[in-house]
C-alpha cells in the first residue's frame, strides 16, 4: 500500500523508484488473487504505474523504435498462440500474465526513464537498494534463516546442496538472486565517475548476492558482465570478437561429438551445477520440435527424466528461450532474439553517435555501454535461467532503457537544430542545453 502510494504522489523522476523497491523487497507471492488472475506485488504496482501515466498524461516521449513495435508484435503473438494450445483458456491467463508483466515494466521504463542523467539514476537507486538486500542474504547464510519468510512466499530454511546453503532473499529461488546481482554490476561500475561511494557499496553488494547464492548460474552471469564491462577499452574492435567467436564456435562443432551446447555441462564453479540438465533441455527440446515449433505447447514431462512439483504436465524449463517458445513457439523465442540482437545494435549506433560533433554533454557513452554489457550477461544467463519471479523486471528495464536511447537519437538526428540549443557563457565558453530535458523537468513538481 504504502508504495501505491508513493507511485502516486512521487514527483516524475522518483515514480519508479517505489516499483523498484517491490521488486527488491517483496517476494512474488504477495499479493490477491482473482479468479484465476493472480495480482502479485509486483503487478498491483505495475498497473498503480500504469494508471498514475494515464491520469497526469505522462506518457512515451520520442518516436517509437524497432524494439517498441516488437514489444507488441510479442504481445500480439503470445495472445493469438493460445488459440492453437490443447487448453486455449489456460494458455490464454498464462499468456496475458506475461505480456502483463513484460509489457508493462518496459512501458513505465520507457515513460519515467529517457536520458542518460535518469538511467544513471535509476543505477544508483538500484544498487543503494542492493544494499540492505546483500546484508539480508548474507545473515540468511551466517542464520540459516530467510527473514523474508516472515511475508510469505519463500522458505525460512535455504535450500542446501552439496553442504553449500544458498541464500535467495526474497526471490523465488536462490539462482534468480544471484542472478539480479550479476546483471546489476554494470549498473553499479557505470557509476564509478559519478558517485564512487554508491558504485563501490553497489558492486561490493551485488558481489555478495552472487557469493550467497551458491550456484554456478549466477557466477557465470557475473563473469561475463564483467567480461563485457572489460571490452569497453577495446570497443572499436568488437566485430573482430563476434567474428572470432561465430568461427570459433563452427570450429568446435566439426570437432566436438557432442553439440557445442553441451559444455556448459563442464562448468561447475559452486558445486552440484546441474549443466547437464540445462544442455540436454536443448538436445530434447530440438528432439521434439514439431510439438511446439508453431505455437508453444501444454506438455513437456517427457522432453527430460525430472518433473516439477507445481505441475504433472511439465518438466523444469530451465531457459528463458525455451520457456517463450513453450509459451509461444519459435514465433515467440525468435521475437526475443530479434528484440535482443536489436538492442545490442542500437547500442553501437548510440556509441557512433557519441563520437559526431552535435554530440550532447549529458550522453555517457559508458552509460550506453554497461546497459549492452548488463544486456549480455541477461542474453547468457538466459540459457540456464527462466525468469518465472519478479527479476524479469531488470531484463526488461534493460531493453527499455536502450530503446528510450534510440528513440532520443533518433529525434535528435531528424531536428538537431530544435533540441540543442548553443549558449555562450561569459568567459565565451560554448555550452549546449537540451531542451527536451527543460520539458521534462516540468513534471518533477507534478
Amino acid at each position: 500500500m504504502l508504495a501505491m502510494l508513493a507511485i502516486v504522489i512521487a514527483p516524475r523522476r522518483h515514480a519508479l523508484l517505489p516499483i523498484l523497491v517491490g521488486t527488491c523487497y517483496m517476494p512474488l507471492a504477495q499479493g490477491i488473487e482473482i479468479g484465476a488472475f493472480h495480482f502479485f506485488c509486483i503487478r498491483i504496482l505495475i498497473a498503480t504505474g500504469v494508471l498514475r501515466a494515464l491520469v497526469r498524461g505522462e506518457r512515451v516521449a520520442g518516436p517509437f523504435t524497432t524494439l517498441d513495435r516488437l514489444m507488441l508484435v510479442s504481445a500480439v503473438w503470445a495472445i493469438f498462440s493460445s488459440v492453437f494450445h490443447t487448453r486455449p483458456s489456460e494458455a490464454f491467463v498464462g499468456s496475458l500474465g506475461l505480456i502483463y508483466n513484460t509489457c508493462g515494466i518496459y512501458l513505465l521504463v520507457r515513460i519515467y526513464c529517457t536520458t542518460s542523467d535518469e538511467m544513471s539514476r535509476v543505477f544508483r537507486a538500484v544498487c543503494v537498494l542492493l544494499v540492505p538486500l546483500a546484508v539480508e542474504m548474507l545473515l540468511e547464510q551466517a542464520t540459516s534463516y530467510d527473514m523474508f519468510s516472515i511475508l510469505g512466499g519463500v522458505r525460512d530454511e535455504p535450500e542446501i546442496r552439496e553442504g553449500r546453503l544458498r541464500a535467495q532473499g526474497p526471490f523465488a529461488h536462490a539462482i534468480l538472486a544471484g542472478t539480479v546481482g550479476a546483471v546489476c554490476i554494470p549498473f553499479a561500475v557505470a557509476l564509478w565517475n559519478k558517485s564512487r561511494t554508491t558504485a563501490v557499496l553497489g558492486t561490493l553488494s551485488c558481489i555478495a548476492m552472487v557469493v550467497t547464492s551458491a550456484s554456478s548460474g549466477p557466477a557465470m552471469s557475473a563473469i561475463f558482465a564483467v567480461l563485457a564491462l572489460a571490452l569497453w577499452r577495446i570497443r572499436e574492435y568488437i566485430y573482430l570478437l563476434r567474428r572470432g567467436f561465430v568461427a570459433l564456435y563452427l570450429i568446435l562443432a566439426l570437432a566436438m561429438q557432442a553439440p557445442v551446447y553441451y559444455l556448459i555441462a563442464r562448468i561447475d564453479l559452486a558445486g552440484g551445477s546441474t549443466g547437464w540438465h540445462r544442455a540436454r533441455l536443448i538436445e530434447s527440446a530440438f528432439e521434439h520440435l514439431s510439438e511446439w515449433w508453431l505455437a508453444g505447447t501444454d506438455y513437456t514431462r517427457h522432453w527430460m527424466p525430472t518433473g516439477v512439483s507445481w505441475s504433472p504436465d511439465h518438466t523444469d524449463i530451465t531457459n528463458h528461450y525455451l520457456q517463450l517458445g513453450v509459451v509461444g513457439g519459435l514465433p515467440l523465442m525468435l521475437l526475443f532474439m530479434w528484440m535482443l540482437w536489436l538492442a545490442f545494435a542500437s547500442v553501437g549506433r548510440q556509441l557512433r553517435a557519441k563520437s559526431a560533433p552535435s554530440e550532447p554533454p549529458y550522453r555517457d557513452g559508458f552509460t550506453v555501454w554497461a546497459l549492452g554489457a548488463s544486456l549480455f550477461a541477461h542474453a547468457a544467463t538466459s540459457i540456464s535461467v527462466s525468469y518465472f519471479d519478479q527479476s524479469f523486471v531488470f531484463l526488461y528495464l534493460v531493453l527499455a532503457c536502450i530503446a528510450s536511447l534510440d528513440s532520443q537519437r533518433v529525434t535528435e538526428e531528424k531536428s538537431p537544430a530544435t533540441h540543442f540549443i548553443a549558449l555562450s557563457s561569459p568567459n565565451g565558453t560554448s555550452h549546449v542545453r537540451n531542451s527536451r530535458e527543460s520539458q521534462l523537468r516540468r513534471y518533477d513538481t507534478r
